[in-house]
């Protein structure tokens, strides 16, 4: 079992963010003496997965469904089939992004070309 401040310590979270996983019921501390959070295995796991799922990009509310459906399917063919939706789904988004990006460079490239023509013809002129 870990307190608050070990947990935010060892996954570089405020405390504020750990009360609040608890609040949306992502993550489920024990209170030991004085009423202090204490985080067990279980929580960590689930603070690990949500850390990920960040990463990459999910919502918390998809995050908390993929977390939670482990509870409520022990085989956790639901939690797979789940989150492989939402992954492949994520993918489709930053591939629609990739292809933002990729014609935005073109664009800046195109851009850049001609003013550099354009910078060309200038100092030519400016050479008479």
């Amino acid at each position: 079992m870990k307190s608050i401040t070990e947990v935010a310590r060892d996954y570089n979270v405020s405390t504020r963010a750990l009360r609040y996983y608890e609040e949306i019921g992502i993550l489920h501390p024990k209170r030991g003496k004085q009423r202090q959070r204490l985080f067990d295995k279980k929580d960590l796991t689930r603070l690990s997965l949500l850390i990920r799922g960040k990463k990459f990009g999910f919502r918390l509310e998809e995050i908390k469904e993929m977390i939670s459906l482990f509870d409520e399917d022990q085989s956790g063919v639901r939690q797979l089939e789940t989150t492989i939706s939402y992954g492949k789904k994520k993918i489709a988004e930053i591939e629609e992004r990739i292809n933002e990006f990729q014609t935005l460079k073109e664009d800046m490239e195109d851009y850049l070309e001609q003013f550099e023509m354009q910078l060309s013809k200038v100092r030519k002129g400016e050479r008479k």
